[in-house]
């Protein structure tokens, strides 16, 4: 009976010193939490940044034909298969 104490002792103790020190220790535990939170907040700035990367590529895609408007009217530019057509008005 004696021995199966001292076994279960010994058991427990190395069961615990596993739980504080071991790989899947406290301090392990604390040390990738504290790492969770540091690639989290990294990952949100990357997806602010994406999102906001993305609006300026909506803004230009849509934004051609305002492009496209301005370069006929103010510069007089023409599309390759389009003839210029010019009239001033008259006195």
């Amino acid at each position: 009976m004696r021995l199966v104490t001292i076994a279960l002792l010994v058991l427990i103790g190395w069961v615990q010193a596993e739980l504080w020190f071991g790989k899947a220790g406290v301090a392990h535990v604390h040390e990738q939490s504290r790492e969770l939170a540091t690639l989290r907040a990294a990952n949100d700035g990357a997806k602010q940044r994406n999102d906001q990367l993305q609006a300026e590529v909506s803004d230009l895609k849509e934004g051609l034909e305002m492009v496209e408007e301005k370069a006929r009217s103010e510069l007089g530019m023409t599309k390759p298969d389009e003839l210029l057509v010019v009239l001033t008005p008259g006195k």
